[in-house]
Formats: C-alpha cells, structure tokens, sequence
C-alpha cells in the first residue's frame, strides 16, 4: 500500500505549487553550474609586453652631411638611420652627446615619433662651442637618445662605429684649429 496523502486545501495548493517550484530549482541549479563553467574556463596567457624601445631600436651612422652654406666656424653635421624594428612606435625625445663644449641639434628636432618596422633619417648638427672642453681625439664617441615606447622610457647610448669616430674626430680638429672659441 502507497501511504496516504494528507487531504484537504494545504494539501491540494502544495500539489499545484510542487512543479513550478521545482522546475525554479532546477533552472536555478543548472544557472549556477553553468556560471560556475565559465568563470572557471581556461583563460588565454596575456599579451607579452611590448619590448623596451632600447630593444627595438638600431641606429646607425649614414655618414658626413654638408652643413649649409653661412653656417659659422665649427658647425658639421652627420646623418643617423634610425629603424624601429618592432612593437609599438618609438618617440626620439631627446638627442645629446658626451661633451661638454660641444652642443646637438637634430633634424627632425626632437621630439618624432618612427613607427614600428620602418626607417628615419635624423641629421645630427653638432657646434663646437668652446674647444678647451671638445675632445680632440674623440676615442668612443656615442650619441645618447631618450627614447620612448608604450613601455617605457629610456636613455641609451648608441656607439655608431669606426667611422664616426673618424669623421668627428676630423671635425673636431678642424673646427679648433684656430683655438679662437
């Protein structure tokens, strides 16, 4: 024998309430399950970083340029090639160099933004200001350049080579020939 049901009104309003609310339940429990799935699901690994702009960025010498005509005594320039080999562009903030009688200026003047895989030519106007404090044999010239990414911020020296050793050392001596500044 089945056990008897409790008869009556309580009895008859529980029986038409029983579906609805378990089907609540169930659709309430498979919600939380499914919530549960995907706030746990395997998550892809973050982007790297972008590298840091000294990472991404070479810079070469391209050799002596002709200063313009009228420029006064101990003035010449040099051409730069500046390549952003990857990650986002690179913003050149700020072009110097070691020597203290010695003053920079850049073309474009800073600051200029090179875009990633691409190329930039910079002239680098140097001006011996007072040859008791230029070098007269310029032994390992760098060029420091402030550089800027999405990253970072930084200052790097970049060593341009024999060459351009040569060509300031050259420069130099003549623009302090006369030793009049």
């Amino acid at each position: 024998l089945h056990p008897r049901r409790p008869g009556g009104r309580p009895a008859r309003r529980h029986e038409r309430y029983r579906r609805p609310v378990l089907a609540a339940a169930l659709a309430l429990v498979t919600l939380a399950g499914a919530a549960h799935l995907y706030a746990s699901r395997p998550q892809p690994p973050p982007a790297p970083p972008p590298p840091y702009p000294s990472q991404a960025v070479g810079l070469a010498y391209a050799g002596p340029v002709a200063v313009p005509s009228g420029a006064p005594v101990g003035v010449f320039g040099f051409a730069v090639l500046l390549s952003v080999r990857s990650g986002p562009p690179v913003t050149v903030t700020r072009l110097a160099q070691p020597y203290d009688g010695v003053t920079v200026t850049s073309s474009p003047t800073a600051p200029f933004q090179t875009k990633s895989h691409s190329a930039r030519k910079i002239i680098v106007t140097l001006r011996v200001t007072q040859c008791e404090k230029a070098p007269r044999n310029a032994g390992l010239p760098f060029l420091d350049v402030t550089l800027r990414n999405a990253r970072a911020m930084q200052t790097h020296s970049f060593i341009l080579g024999p060459r351009y050793t040569e060509d300031l050392t050259q420069a130099l001596e003549i623009a302090c020939s006369d030793d009049s500044r």
